[in-house]
């Protein structure tokens, strides 16, 4: 299913989310403005290569702008062409949104890079050796279905399944839970080593989301103390 809107609405505008969102596109359109080679450099710069980051191996070919931990945060804004940024940014406009209402905006900003992080290092130990760059927001985006599927099960997203066209509409929980489901059996059958989508990435940011909404959203502190 590919979803097009929620009836969740929002009490305070979504600045970080629309912020995050901008940024992604911003460094899409830089990097269309690059050649094959300076492409492939930027990508090798400021992706998550887990061997770079364990330290197997080091890049070559003047492909070192930042240190190895840094691209941890840096791979989040990159992608790898327009259905891959036009797919995650389509999740994050409809999900998004009621997790930083949740949150508030300094919350979401720590929790989405926070499960951006636990998504990167969840591919990156499954796969320590790989020297294929990782980028993308897809981790940090699957943190906030993590959250969303919490704290709005009962919500419901309209979506369409292709190839057919009319609308369908589905609780929260139906489809994210779908979604999930999706990743875990597509890492299944993905071979390692090999370039395509970091499923591991999805699933490690999802379950993060899950978990750490429950540690951040406001007066999280107080219960467990109470407790």
């Amino acid at each position: 299913m590919i979803p097009l809107r929620d009836d969740n609405p929002v009490a305070n505008t979504p600045y970080i989310t629309y912020a995050l969102i901008l940024s992604c596109v911003i460094v899409f359109l830089y990097q269309l403005t690059l050649d094959a080679r300076g492409s492939q450099v930027f990508i090798y710069s400021f992706g998550v290569i887990p061997a770079v980051l364990f330290d197997y191996v080091e890049l070559r070919g003047g492909a070192v702008a930042v240190p190895a931990f840094a691209t941890i945060f840096t791979s989040m804004f990159l992608h790898g062409g327009v259905m891959h940024l036009l797919g995650n940014m389509l999740y994050m406009w409809i999900f998004a949104d009621n997790v930083e209402d949740d949150l508030g905006p300094r919350r979401f900003i720590v929790f989405y890079l926070v499960c951006g992080i636990a998504a990167a290092l969840a591919q990156a130990l499954f796969e320590p050796r790989s020297q294929v760059p990782m980028i993308g927001a897809s981790g940090a985006v699957s943190g906030v279905l993590g959250a969303y599927l919490v704290m709005h099960p009962r919500a419901h997203v309209e979506g369409v399944v292709p190839p057919f066209l009319h609308l369908i509409r589905l609780p929260a929980v139906v489809v994210l839970g779908l979604w999930f489901g999706l990743q875990l059996l597509s890492s299944l059958s993905a071979k390692p080593g090999e370039p395509g989508i970091a499923f591991a990435a999805h699933l490690g940011g999802f379950v993060a989301g899950a978990a750490l909404i429950l540690l951040f959203r406001p007066g999280a502190s107080r219960r467990i103390r109470r407790r």
